[in-house]
């Protein structure tokens, strides 16, 4: 079949090659280039945050958990597997999507920093998504799908068999879906100071902000902020002072690392992914797979399995 999928995010460049290896016709349509989406900015650490429902989440993650575990073999994908730690201040029971990774160790005692109670130490994927997304863009042209410049007003004045809408927050105006709700997310990137495992603490999720520190080849990402139906898209320099101190307690080198760039992006949320099949007026049918939230990279490939699933 023809297929035209709309966005060319994480979620698009994948549904668009899982499609293509499926036998059909498929090309990409969309206002951004893919180092101008949200999956960007992204930290890309394998993680299932704000993402519903907890079942179908914990199979599209633990899909892709596997094949970026492969990607991270091969050179240039952007992909490398990273050890590292969530921690808690309170005692915490064992995660939902616990069953999507191969191995997760408690953290406690002496190796907890002061204030905290508990923990959990596991090795995820880490994705470099400037190179991570580079590396898709050339997988999209050795399939030889098209791609092409187009701001959609409409899904139905889409050509194509069969439309998949992978527009991410763009579908709260294009569906439209009032339940969309952009979470804004901050983040400091600085100079590499020889970390290679990562830290996470999102016991402040509640109060617009989490802490991580991820590190990739030449850079580490920190952050961060999860600001509900904010959508200005400026840093804010006392925001990122403070993304710099809460990092800096927990990882010290943050406090002397040179910056690099700060940058914002905005959480596609919703009260649950959106993947599913519907008619459009003309008679096509659309598969719209689209909220995932702060999760994208950690379901992408789990979804585009789905996705062609939906359309066969």
């Amino acid at each position: 079949m023809q297929i035209t999928v709309v966005g060319s995010g994480i979620i698009g460049l994948n549904a668009a090659c899982r499609l293509a290896d499926a036998g059909h016709d498929v090309r990409i349509v969309s206002a951004r280039r893919p180092l101008d989406t949200t999956s960007a900015i992204a930290a890309a650490i394998w993680y299932p945050y704000r993402a519903f429902p907890e079942h179908d989440v914990t199979r599209w993650s633990a899909v892709t958990y596997t094949e970026l575990t492969a990607l991270a073999e091969i050179d240039g994908t952007g992909v490398r597997m990273r050890a590292g730690r969530e921690l808690f201040r309170a005692t915490t029971p064992d995660p939902w999507w616990m069953s999507a990774v191969p191995g997760m160790d408690r953290v406690g005692g002496v190796d907890l920093p002061d204030g905290y109670a508990d923990g959990f130490r596991l090795r995820v994927p880490v994705i470099d998504m400037s190179v991570h997304l580079e590396w898709l863009t050339v997988q999209v042209a050795a399939r030889e799908i098209a791609t092409e410049s187009v701001v959609v007003g409409d899904l139905d004045a889409v050509a194509g068999d069969v439309i998949v809408n992978c527009t991410g927050l763009g579908s709260r105006e294009l569906v439209p879906d009032a339940s969309m709700v952009p979470v804004r997310g901050q983040v400091v990137v600085v100079e590499q100071f020889g970390l290679d495992e990562w830290t996470l603490d999102d016991s402040d999720d509640a109060q617009g902000w989490l802490t991580y520190v991820v590190p990739r080849e030449d850079t580490v990402v920190l952050g961060g902020t999860a600001q509900e139906s904010r959508e200005d898209l400026v840093p804010q320099p006392e925001v990122a002072a403070r993304i710099i101190e809460r990092c800096a307690a927990l990882v010290p080198g943050v406090a002397t690392a040179k910056i690099r760039h700060h940058r914002v992006g905005l959480r596609p949320a919703r009260p649950a992914v959106r993947l599913e099949r519907e008619m459009l007026a003309s008679g096509r049918p659309v598969i719209h797979c689209y909220g995932h939230g702060g999760a994208g990279v950690t379901m992408a490939r789990g979804c585009a399995a789905e996705v062609v699933a939906l359309v066969a």
